[in-house]
Formats: structure tokens, C-alpha cells, sequence
């Protein structure tokens, strides 16, 4: 392996594998530790004339939620009043879990360690992915079927979770509960999601096939399609990503908008998206976070928000500017309530897909608008730091008068916005590749070396010579929009993120001069008290060791712990013992 990766950070030689994957797939697991993996709960929700949406059914049965967390769920999982959705509709939602639950999971932890940043699991919050009907039924009091079913998950995979309420909701409709309780054995017969792994995960008589996404996958190409046998197995079903959503048909009718979007995005701005569903709603929030991947999108995001969420006071208070959160809503109420939101986007009916689309093409002030009635479009004061990139949209729109397909004009528009995301990050990598210390500063003799601090303006006078207008050709005030970025949560996340890796890294470097050092030989002219400090310097890389021995090398381990008992050996029998107590 290099010793230095495109990414700015030092590789530490002889990385191993987690032995403890291994062991995981083989050894005998407890009954729903399989499907706990993938699923916390299934949840059946229903319309009493008493209570309004109830909680009829939690499976497994053992899954506890709070109180606030039914109701949460049970208020999400259906379509506002106002809606009238009749029939079959899907979406989904996202939740803040209660404080004092139990944090993640075991698989989920050593999946977050290989996953993409963007799609690691979030220990605070749950997804829930609906199957509502309604129906009319005479034989019903208030003349309509009204239920829900909800699989709550903490994977953020959205194509995945889509497709399987897709297949087992309608089989519950129809068969009732024995059919939903198959179901959830299927699933906790599924293998630990492992990123890189192409898994087969059978489900009601059909077996999708899904590729766990890895850090270490190329962002542009087509990934890679071994199974975690070597080989590929055929499936009914071959999903081409558990996570992505397709953002040309989100953007369908603001497509003109897309770069300004993107930009408010990136700085972690506050938006509302208004629609009619909650179909739709879902679609373009979650189509929103997904502009700026591979950066993680760290403020908060509803894909679905009603009134009785138990956030609804915090998120819609005038008192105080509103937070950067992206809401959809339904509910005409929010027009009113949301008004003084900076940024709103209204959603219209969608069109035949492949026709040319009607579009939104000019901005509007956010104070137009006034009703949910309002055209659709983008409502907002913002004024965009970059040119307008008008080569994308001329593209997608010829394609669109071609009948493009639409996979083909969301795989243009997707690698349009990675390209310009990319763009944008590389200088920040590069600067944060300039503060890592030296490899050959690195002394078994000294400490550790540290991450020498970011400096915005140093960073900022690097841009007009080497910043992303150089690599994705758009015009603009850059460095205004790094600015504002710094102020970000997204540039938070980042930053921690990459201090966390490069004093990981430096760890295992340090460690591994110390292994390799002649530690014997220089402890021969040390006074007992500086021994002693070694020893405990010794010990605690051993603990960092055992704390990370997915990632540091075994012999590196052996041979510190090695020198440990060489050193402990020269010194006196009493002190001996004190240290090994």
C-alpha cells in the first residue's frame, strides 16, 4: 500500500483485515440478530376512530420504542389529510431516536468503519419506510381501509428499503400478519451488510441482489460486482444501488435551478420543499441531500414533516432565524407558518416522463409566495456566488427532446453534480495534506505529531490559482462561497471527520516506529522514571491497538508487546510487579 493515498492522508503499511467479519458470518447468531442488522422494527399502523393513527402492530415483538417514537411514526405513515392520496402510496420519513437508547449496533459500528461517509449509519436518528393504503370499504364506520406498513430502519438506504416495503406490504394487505412474520424471517437470514460485499437477499419467494457500497469504490465507473464468495450469483432482482434516487425526475420541473440548489445545499441553507405527496415530498428532499455526495450532508432533513411532529414548534418558530434543516411538507398550513423560510421550493405535478418538461426558469422572491397554490418553482432571496452553467441544462433538455432515457438523463445529471462537488473539495483536500506532519518527524522517542491547525484565509489564498474553476470550468466568487461554507455544518462534519482520520493515521505510524524501534538499546543510560514513562507510552498503543485491530498489523502488535516484556525484564522485581498489577 502507498504511503501517501490521493485523499492527503499517510497510509499506515500492512493493514489487516477485521478477523472478527470473518467470525461474524460464521458463528451461530441469537434469533433477530440477523434482522436487527438490517431492520429495527415492522410496524403496522391504522386508522382508529378514537385515537386517529394507531399503533396496531410491532414486530418482532421484543423491539421496544418509546412513546414519542410511536407517535412520531404513527403521525408520518400516513399522507396528510389534505392529500387525498386513494390507492397505494409509498414514501418515507426520518426521526430524531429518543436520548438514553442503546447506540449502534455491533454490525452497524464495523459497517460505518468501511462505508462511504455519506451512508454511514446515524446513531441519532431512524428511517421508516411507508406502504399507505386507502380504500374505499362500506363495511368500515367512516367508509374508508386506512393502514400503513413501516419498516424502521438506521441504514440510509432508500432503493433498498423502497423495493422491500414494495413487496411485502402488498402481501400483508392481502394475507395479514403470518405473511408479515415470514417476511421478517427472511430477513434475519440475511448476511451482515459488509461494504464491498455483493450480497443476495431473499424476500417472499424473490432474491434481490445488492452491492453494499465501500469507501474504497471509484466514484465514477461502474462498481465493482463480486459476491462475497468471488463470484457473481445470479438474482431475480439485480438493484443497481441501495441508495440512490433518481434526481433528474425529482428536479423534473426546476431543472434551471439545479446549480443554485446545489450551492444551498452545499452551505447547509434552511428549505422547504412544498408538493402535494408525500411521494413526492421524500423524492426531492432526499434528492437534495444526495447532490453534494460524496460530501456528507450534516445538518438535518425530513423527507416527509407534518404538523404533530414533535419538532414541528422548534423548526417553524419566527422567534429565532430558522435552522438548517431541509423539511418536505404537504400541508397548505405550511405556506402560512413556513413563510419566512429563506428558501422554498415548490414541487408541481409531475408530467410523462421524457416529454420536455415544463420548466420553473426564473427565481422568485421568497415573499411570493403566499398559498401552496402558488406556481411551481424556486422562492428565494439567495443570490448564486457562481455563473450559471448553462451547457448541463442545454444537454439534459436536448435529451429530453430525444426521449433520452430517464436512467441515462439522471446518470448525466448525477455525474455533472459529483464532478462539481469534487471539484470544490480537491483544494480542500490538498490544503489539508499540507498541515499533515512530515513522515520522518515521527519519533518512537517523542509523542505522536499533530495535525497542524486549518487557517481559512491561508486556505482561501490558495484559490484563485489552484481552485475548482480550474478543473470543472464554472466562473465565479469561489472563494465567497468558501466563506460560507466554513460557516457550515457541512464543513464541521468534514473537518472532524478528516482530523479524526489523520490522527488515526499518525497514531498507527507512531506506533509502528515503535515497534520497529531498538527500544532495548535505548533505554540502557534512562533513569527508572523515564522507563516507567515509556512503558505507559507502550501500553497505551497496545490499548489503541486493541481498539482499532481491524486496521493495525498484527506483527506490528507482536513486536511491541515484545519490547514491552523486554523492558519490563531490566527492571527491579518490586516495580515489576507494580507495573503488570
Amino acid at each position: 500500500m502507498d504511503a501517501h493515498r490521493e485523499d492527503g492522508l499517510i497510509d499506515s503499511p500492512n493493514f489487516i483485515q477485521n478477523d472478527d467479519e470473518l467470525l461474524n458470518r460464521t458463528l451461530a447468531v441469537l434469533p433477530w440478530d440477523r434482522f436487527s442488522n438490517w431492520i429495527h422494527c415492522a410496524c403496522v399502523v391504522t386508522f382508529d376512530l378514537e385515537l386517529g393513527q394507531a399503533m396496531e402492530l410491532i414486530y418482532p415483538g421484543h423491539v421496544k420504542l418509546t412513546d414519542k417514537e410511536k407517535m412520531n411514526i404513527c403521525y408520518l405513515s400516513f399522507p396528510d389529510s389534505n392529500s387525498g392520496c386513494m390507492g397505494d402510496t409509498q414514501f418515507h420519513f426520518r426521526i430524531r431516536q429518543c436520548p438514553g437508547r442503546k447506540s449502534l449496533m455491533r454490525a452497524h459500528s464495523q459497517y460505518n468503519r468501511d462505508a462511504p461517509i455519506a451512508l454511514q449509519c446515524d446513531d441519532a436518528h431512524y428511517f421508516g419506510f411507508v406502504y399507505f393504503r386507502q380504500t374505499k370499504d362500506r363495511s368500515i364506520r367512516r367508509g374508508y381501509f386506512q393502514k400503513s406498513v413501516v419498516l424502521v430502519t438506521k441504514l440510509p438506504f432508500v432503493a433498498l428499503f423502497n423495493q422491500i416495503i414494495s413487496i411485502i406490504a402488498p402481501e400483508y394487505f392481502d394475507n395479514g400478519e403470518p405473511s408479515l412474520e415470514a417476511a421478517c424471517h427472511d430477513i434475519d437470514q440475511w448476511p451482515i451488510p459488509v461494504p464491498g460485499d455483493t450480497l443476495n437477499l431473499p424476500i417472499m419467494g424473490t432474491v434481490l441482489q445488492v452491492r453494499v457500497p465501500s469507501r474504497s469504490d471509484k466514484l465514477i465507473g461502474p462498481a465493482q460486482t463480486r459476491s462475497e464468495h468471488g463470484h457473481t450469483v445470479p438474482a431475480h432482482t439485480i438493484l443497481p444501488s441501495l441508495h440512490e434516487v433518481d434526481i433528474y425526475s425529482a428536479f423534473l420541473t426546476i431543472l434551471p435551478h439545479v446549480q443554485l440548489l446545489w450551492e444551498l445545499v452545499l452551505i447547509g441553507e434552511p428549505i422547504v420543499v412544498m408538493a402535494s405527496s408525500p411521494t413526492v415530498t421524500c423524492h426531492t428532499v432526499q434528492a437534495l441531500v444526495n447532490m453534494i455526495a460524496p460530501l456528507k450532508f450534516c445538518s438535518d432533513f425530513r423527507p416527509y414533516f407534518t404538523i404533530h411532529d414533535s419538532e414541528f414548534k422548534e423548526y417553524t418558530t419566527k422567534t429565532q432565524a430558522p435552522p438548517p434543516v431541509i423539511l418536505g411538507v404537504t400541508n397548505p398550513f405550511f405556506a402560512k407558518t413556513l413563510q419566512h423560510w429563506p428558501h422554498i421550493i415548490r414541487i408541481g405535478e409531475m408530467g410523462s416522463i421524457g416529454s420536455s418538461p415544463k420548466l420553473a426558469n426564473k427565481v422568485k422572491k421568497a415573499a411570493a409566495l403566499k398559498t401552496l397554490d402558488s406556481n411551481p418553482g424556486v422562492y428565494t432571496r439567495y443570490k448564486s456566488f457562481l455563473t450559471k452553467d448553462k451547457a448541463i441544462l442545454k444537454r439534459l433538455m436536448k435529451g429530453a427532446q430525444l426521449k433520452r432515457p430517464v436512467e441515462a438523463q439522471n446518470a448525466i445529471l448525477r455525474r455533472y453534480l459529483l464532478e462539481v462537488t469534487q471539484s470544490f473539495m480537491i483544494p480542500l483536500e490538498r490544503y489539508m495534506a499540507s498541515l499533515m506532519p512530515l513522515q520522518r518527524n515521527i519519533s518512537p522517542h517523542k509523542g505522536p505529531p499533530k495535525l497542524r491547525p486549518f487557517e481559512s484565509e491561508k486556505f482561501l489564498e490558495t484559490v484563485e490559482h489552484s481552485g475548482p474553476q480550474l478543473t470543472c470550468g464554472i466562473k465565479g466568487d469561489w472563494e465567497s462561497l468558501y466563506k460560507r461554507f466554513f460557516r457550515s455544518p457541512n464543513f464541521e462534519g468534514w473537518y472532524y471527520q478528516r482530523q479524526r482520520e489523520v490522527n488515526q493515521k499518525l497514531q498507527l505510524l507512531h506506533l509502528e516506529a515503535l515497534s520497529n524501534a531498538n527500544l532495548s538499546e535505548w533505554i540502557v543510560d534512562k533513569e527508572e522514571v523515564e522507563i516507567v514513562d515509556l512503558i505507559l507510552k507502550i501500553k497505551e498503543k497496545l490499548t489503541f491497538a486493541s481498539h482499532h485491530h481491524g486496521i493495525v498489523a498484527k506483527d506490528s502488535v507482536s513486536r511491541l508487546q515484545k519490547q514491552l516484556e523486554d523492558i519490563v525484564s531490566t527492571l527491579p522485581d518490586d516495580l515489576q510487579s507494580v507495573i503488570k498489577t
